[in-house]
């Protein structure tokens, strides 16, 4: 099944380069390289979760430049990260809310029949593809060990 998102990211190039916008082009030219290279290495068609979860670590990894370049006092450069993370998120979901999150969190809980700390992995099994794209994955993991620990 094709991913509608990554149509949604090539529209946006196309739209890109006719308006000129040569900033937010690069960023979006940057994103479907990954997606190309991720479909010629594993010679498959990506779906919605796995171009989610591209995104999310696109995003990611913008972050913590983001947050390089601020502790390295280049504001310009950090602008930069904020930018690009900014055009990425566009393609994204709308965020879950926080009563969103703790419920998909109790119900995958109740579905385990997770007890302890040893059963987070298939709590996070169950909550991860819910979330991707919607909830920073690290945040909510640390939501799980709230409630198991």
């Amino acid at each position: 099944m094709a991913s509608e998102i990554k149509a949604s990211v090539s529209q946006a190039v196309k739209d890109a380069m006719r308006a000129k916008d040569k900033e937010r082009l690069g960023v979006l030219r940057v994103v479907m390289a990954e997606f190309k290279k991720i479909e010629v290495d594993e010679r498959i068609e990506l779906d919605d979760a796995r171009v989610l979860a591209v995104l999310d670590k696109q995003i990611k990894q913008r972050k913590d430049s983001a947050q390089q370049y601020q502790d390295a006092e280049r504001p310009e450069l950090a602008a930069v990260e904020l930018f690009e993370i900014d055009v990425i998120s566009s393609f994204l979901p709308s965020p879950l809310s926080d009563d969103d999150i703790q419920s998909i969190i109790k119900q995958a809980i109740a579905e385990t029949g997770a007890e302890s700390m040893r059963d987070m992995g298939k709590v996070m099994a169950l909550v991860k593809p819910q979330i991707q794209g919607r909830a920073d994955v690290g945040n909510v993991s640390a939501q799980v060990k709230s409630l198991l620990g």
